[in-house]
């Protein structure tokens, strides 16, 4: 059994471990730092803490990075799921946090076989739920920094 926190990027849903998240915020003014890769959108201070802000859109090339950050996340009324990996806080911009649930290890297969795909496995499975399909982020590669 594995607990996991749903959210939606272009009407899609994806899944993380809820032992990495350690909180889900509202939308916040983000600063945007020079020379960062254009997934970087910038940092948050979130009660005083500096937080690092991933645009899993723009991660996962969803959407073009011509856009500025902060309007395109004002005009999507996003989200922030804080997670925690390798004791890094990192903000995820997602576009609605909508579930916590609960899924059964036979409900998760393994990541599909992609033609074409890169390397960068984002997915470490995807959970079939009835009419819903739920792809498992494996956190780590995401925030991997793209070389």
């Amino acid at each position: 059994m594995e607990k996991v926190i749903v959210f939606q990027l272009n009407d899609k849903e994806y899944a993380v471990p809820v032992q990495q998240v350690l909180s889900i915020e509202k939308l916040q003014h983000i600063t945007r730092v020079p020379h960062t890769p254009p997934y970087v959108s910038g940092v948050i201070n979130l009660r005083g803490v500096i937080i690092p802000v991933i645009d899993l859109k723009r991660r996962f090339a969803m959407e073009s990075a011509q856009e500025n950050a902060q309007e395109s996340a004002e005009k999507r009324s996003c989200k922030f799921i804080i997670v925690n990996i390798a004791d890094i806080e990192v903000g995820l911009l997602v576009d609605e946090a909508t579930d916590v649930l609960d899924l059964d290890d036979g409900a998760i297969e393994p990541e599909p076989e992609v033609v074409n795909s890169s390397k960068e496995e984002y997915i470490s499975g995807v959970a079939n739920l009835n009419q819903r399909l739920l792809m498992l982020l494996n956190l780590d590669k995401v925030l991997t920094p793209l070389h």
